[in-house]
């Protein structure tokens, strides 16, 4: 179920709650400014999301509201992580779905991140560019 990007955050989403280690994850990377880990139904050989330890809505959330210190660590954590999963050289996909319309599902700001295999286009019925 798609989500409103431009509501109030909700403390209890799920991420806030992985966040809080009221909920597992299988953890691929934490420093200061985000959290990584595998996502629990994966579209792709490797699908990890990346979060912002910040409680942020969306993309547009965290671009007007974060700090640059946040923004930063944020930026550089996705790159950290795609180094540590050996995507650079072969390529990954990221996305950020925002709002009902780009099929936002948990209102917290998160990054997907994947790899493993040729992707294809980016939207159905499109060629891959």
């Amino acid at each position: 179920m798609a989500v409103n990007g431009t509501g109030p955050y909700d403390p209890q989403n799920v991420f806030a709650r992985i966040l809080r280690g009221e909920l597992p994850c299988k953890k691929v990377y934490e420093d200061e400014y985000a959290l990584a880990f595998h996502d629990i139904a994966p579209k792709a050989p490797v699908h990890v999301l990346v979060i912002p330890k910040g409680p942020f809505v969306s993309f547009a959330d965290f671009s007007r509201n974060g700090t640059e210190a946040e923004i930063t660590g944020f930026t550089r954590a996705v790159g950290q992580v795609a180094r540590d999963l050996k995507l650079e050289a072969p390529g990954y996909r990221l996305l950020s779905n925002v709002g009902v319309e780009g099929g936002q599902e948990v209102p917290h700001f998160h990054v997907h991140l994947f790899g493993g295999r040729a992707l294809g286009a980016m939207l159905p019925g499109q060629d891959a560019t």
